[in-house]
């Protein structure tokens, strides 16, 4: 048996990019690192420069999904939000 052709899977996403894989807009996407992620203005300014992982964007994807079937979701732990801001790169 001969090996595929398998293109490897993307390694980081830009910030169009991270919306368009999630289907929402840049200002969406935004909204939901700022109520989740950031923890003022001053670390939002990261955001338009950050690169994304596959693991932000699943993170990203969950939260999305909460928020979607709770009207009052509750914010992700502290946890999720640091490991998702240190991939990011605003800590």
């Amino acid at each position: 048996m001969s090996p595929t052709n398998i293109r490897p899977a993307k390694g980081y996403y830009s910030e169009v990019e991270a919306a368009a894989s999630l289907g929402v807009s840049i200002d969406k996407l935004r909204s939901l690192i700022r109520s989740h992620i950031v923890h003022g203005d001053d670390e939002m300014l990261y955001v338009a420069s950050a690169t994304y992982q596959p693991s932000d964007l699943l993170i990203l994807r969950m939260m999305l999904n909460a928020r979607q079937h709770s009207p009052q979701a509750e914010p992700v732990s502290a946890v999720e939000s640091e490991a998702v801001a240190e991939t990011v790169g605003t800590v």
